[in-house]
């Protein structure tokens, strides 16, 4: 509307007829299919898979519960529901749980319309507060979800068998919107029982008072499928309730992820750019797809997205970190970065037997040399490089700090005949897109810790550290 009326009067005038929040929602859902607009916005690689589910259940007018491990953007894609509401509805003013002028359920509403008819006001709220979310603790009450009486109204001098000292829960004031339980496993099933109404005959009752406010909500909830489907912490009744079930998943590729992490990740530092070649992105994500495959991980705990995340911004602090100590304009990251991400890693994976801290440490890094062999794999061979071998197994040492500039570690390999040539071949092909030729020495230096790194996956060549320096070799 142009104008959006302020009184009843002028509302009924405008010729508004209240619809049902699923039938609002399905109705801007509809037009967005028609005009081919993007449906979920920085939502990645859930267009064939998640989305057509979520689509489905709109459509379907279903409450809804995505069910999935632990960083997989359950939360964000919740959160991104109201988008289907309208832009705004009118609502009787002082209304606490949205009353629609023309249809009230609230006693306030019904009162106030009776005494002031079509001068009664209407104000306008948006989507972002028709959107409600609670996260499931052991210590969230009905009253805390559909209400309770309020004892302060009652000692004001109103009748305690009167509505007017009902204190509404946050179930009742997202009548007209969107209302979402976070881990609803977490919920204690006696909490979860008192769902019932609300899903199934959409009413509430507090404290035995013989009122029914059929409630107009759209219900959704997230859960962790290991409560959902092992311990049993849904009770069988508020499932079968619940319309639609939609399972999400982690990144299916590896190219996926590293879009993920490239948009989520806070890369954009101030002071000196640190730039991060392709094949590091790739070593980051496919350390946390190693360790959702890993035997000694808990894989029903899932490992995060987040955690990628975490170890690339790690990954950049530490180049970073280095350009500031060696006075550099700016910033490379290097393989010998990532040897940091353990302590971004920690607490984000769950060791499936053991629980020592120790071991949670060895086990990251054995998943980083594993990630840095793949990802060597992908496009050199330990072939390509039998000088360096031989120069090693000759009984050669190199050593550098990884803290130290990238030309004195590729001083430190010229003595090895042929490999800086091979190095800057090898750039070219890894590194294409280098921003600034001031790059290009850090850019050779972290091609050739990929490469010393891949010989020592293949156990080529041995490799220690020693007072904070790599030593490669015997």
């Amino acid at each position: 509307m142009s104008h959006r009326p302020s009184t009843l009067g002028e509302l009924k005038e405008s010729g508004y007829q209240p619809v049902s929040v699923k039938t609002e929602m399905r109705r801007n859902l509809v037009r967005r299919l028609q005009e081919g607009q993007e449906l979920f916005p920085g939502i990645l690689g859930y267009d064939e898979t998640v989305i057509p589910q979520v689509v489905n259940g709109i459509l379907a007018k279903h409450d809804m519960l995505f069910l999935g491990l632990r960083g997989q953007g359950k939360t964000r894609m919740l959160r991104m529901l109201n988008q289907f509401l309208d832009e705004a509805i009118p609502v009787v003013e002082g209304s606490e749980i949205h009353d629609d002028p023309i249809d009230p359920l609230s006693k306030y509403s019904r009162d106030l319309i009776q005494e002031r008819g079509d001068d009664t006001p209407v104000v306008w709220v948006g989507r972002e507060d028709r959107y409600l979310e609670k996260l499931a603790t052991p210590d969230v009450t009905i009253a805390d979800l559909i209400g309770e009486v309020d004892l302060i109204k009652h000692a004001e001098g109103r009748h305690l068998s009167s509505e007017d000292v009902m204190h509404f829960g946050l179930i009742p004031r997202a009548h007209r919107g969107i209302f979402c339980m976070n881990e609803l496993p977490d919920l204690s099933p006696k909490i979860q029982v008192g769902l019932f109404n609300v899903l199934e005959e959409r009413d509430i009752q507090i404290r035995g008072f013989t009122v029914r406010l059929p409630l107009d909500i759209c219900m959704v909830f997230s859960a962790n499928p290991e409560d959902y489907t092992n311990r049993g912490r849904i009770v069988t009744p508020l499932k079968d309730r619940i319309g639609t079930v939609v399972r999400t998943h982690y990144p299916l590729e590896r190219e996926l992820g590293i879009q993920i992490l490239e948009e989520e990740a806070w890369t954009q530092r101030d002071g000196q750019p640190v730039f991060v070649p392709h094949f590091i992105k790739e070593i980051v994500e496919e350390t946390s797809r190693l360790a959702r495959t890993s035997p000694h991980v808990n894989q029903a705990s899932g490992v995060s997205v987040r955690m990628s995340i975490s170890n690339f911004e790690t990954v950049v602090s530490h180049a970073e970190q280095r350009a500031l100590r060696n006075g550099d304009s700016s910033a490379v990251a290097r393989v010998s970065d990532l040897y940091w991400m353990a302590a971004s890693s920690r607490g984000k994976i769950e060791l499936g037997l053991s629980e020592d801290t120790g071991d949670e440490d060895i086990l990251i890094l054995r998943l980083i040399e594993e990630a840095v062999k793949n990802v060597f794999d992908q496009s050199l061979t330990p072939k390509r490089f039998s000088n360096v071998v031989e120069f090693f197994n000759s009984g050669n040492q190199v050593k550098f700090d990884p803290d130290h500039s990238a030309e004195e570690f590729l001083n430190e390999l010229g003595q090895v005949r042929g490999f800086l040539d091979q190095i800057r071949q090898i750039t070219s092909e890894l590194v294409p897109e280098i921003p600034s030729q001031e790059m290009n020495s850090r850019a050779e230096a972290a091609v050739a810790e990929l490469i010393l790194d891949g010989l020592y996956a293949h156990n080529r060549l041995n490799r220690r550290l020693k007072f904070g320096q790599f030593v490669y070799g015997d």
